[in-house]
């Protein structure tokens, strides 16, 4: 992509008021087995209703400006279960509870046989962006460390092979999410940041295996939470970054923005691209262009152009559709400001 500092979404915009209940969205965690009561639009008409999302979506992201496009995971529940519970070896009816993050309760799948992939889960997301948009695409997948984070085990009593059993599937799946048009594949593993002795034993292997054989860029997703959940005063560096600058992935996705991260964090991918998180999604006050670039300005101060992805902290499903696409807006004139600035 010859674009000096793209710009992207990590993941989410918000659903439509017509297409999920948010009441019911906003009390609840991020799900990581079904919530189907979150539609208001029941089968046989969820698949079109979505389409049309997405496609809203897709026009909103190009109508601003964005350099890639997502489909604003506009069919999912959450990040996480579109595709965690559409393996096999899962009981998606008697779901379990594990340790989650900050020492919360989560329930989660319970894998009681073979982690595998049974069918394609999100080949068809691919194939509808590629059919309505011609900039390049982005799709994501939850990551196998995450995913094994995030799951009950009753069958193989061992870390590393579960660990490596998701990221088979992720990367099977990978590859067909490629011949289908994805032009970038993100993995999205934020609890590397929640566990960071086991991340240290396993996550660089799971995330090779999950990439192996995949062209193009590639990028893995850290935060410390959603904005909407998480309060409190984020850290201002990451714990688990080094090792990833070794990893598969050619693009390392990390927020900035609410956590105020000190810019010399960068120094620790010398190797790496950057999406560098610059929008702030627990404060719905929309930043001004000048604030975006002075963000940038910090990044760069660390990171040449070249290797700067321009991108919100998080995903923005829990913001105000209003909100969340201002501040898209100021994204891309704050950049556009950056960008004239290295260019003269």
């Amino acid at each position: 992509m010859a674009v000096l500092m793209p710009t992207t979404i990590v993941g989410s915009l918000p659903q439509p008021d017509w297409l999920v209940n948010k009441d019911i969205m906003l009390k609840s965690q991020p799900p990581r087995v079904r919530l189907k009561t979150i539609w208001r639009v029941e089968e046989p008409f969820l698949e079109q209703a979505q389409d049309d999302a997405t496609y809203q979506a897709i026009r909103t992201q190009e109508d601003i400006g964005l350099d890639i496009i997502s489909d604003g995971e506009i069919r999912r529940e959450s990040y996480f279960n579109r595709f965690a519970n559409a393996l096999g070896g899962i009981d998606i009816d008697n779901p379990a509870e594990v340790e989650g993050r900050n020492k919360t309760r989560q329930i989660v799948p319970r894998v009681i046989g073979e982690i595998r992939r049974i069918r394609p889960v999100q080949v068809r997301d691919v194939a509808y962006m590629r059919a309505v948009t011609r900039k390049p695409i982005k799709i994501t997948m939850p990551g196998p460390f995450t995913m094994m984070r995030l799951a009950k085990d009753e069958y193989y009593g061992d870390k590393r092979a579960l660990l490596m059993a998701y990221a088979k599937a992720v990367n099977e799946e990978a590859r067909e999410l490629k011949d289908a048009g994805a032009d970038v594949i993100q993995l999205d593993e934020p609890f590397v940041e929640s566990f960071v002795e086991e991340a240290e034993e396993l996550a660089v292997d799971g995330i090779n295996r999950a990439l192996e054989g995949i062209a193009g860029p590639t990028v893995v997703h850290l935060c410390f939470g959603y904005g909407h959940y998480v309060k409190v005063e984020k850290p201002n560096t990451y714990r688990f970054l080094a090792p990833l600058n070794a990893c598969q992935a050619t693009q390392i996705s990390i927020e900035a923005a609410q956590p105020r991260l000190d810019p010399k964090t960068l120094d620790a991918l010398p190797d790496k691209q950057v999406m560098v998180g610059v929008l702030d999604l627990k404060d719905h006050s929309v930043e001004t262009p000048q604030l975006v670039a002075e963000r940038l300005r910090a990044a760069l101060t660390h990171i040449t152009p070249d290797r700067l992805v321009v991108a919100p902290d998080c995903g923005m499903k829990y913001l105000p559709r209003e909100v969340a696409y201002a501040k898209l807006r100021a994204m891309v004139a704050g950049r556009d400001i950056v960008r004239g600035e290295v260019t003269r």
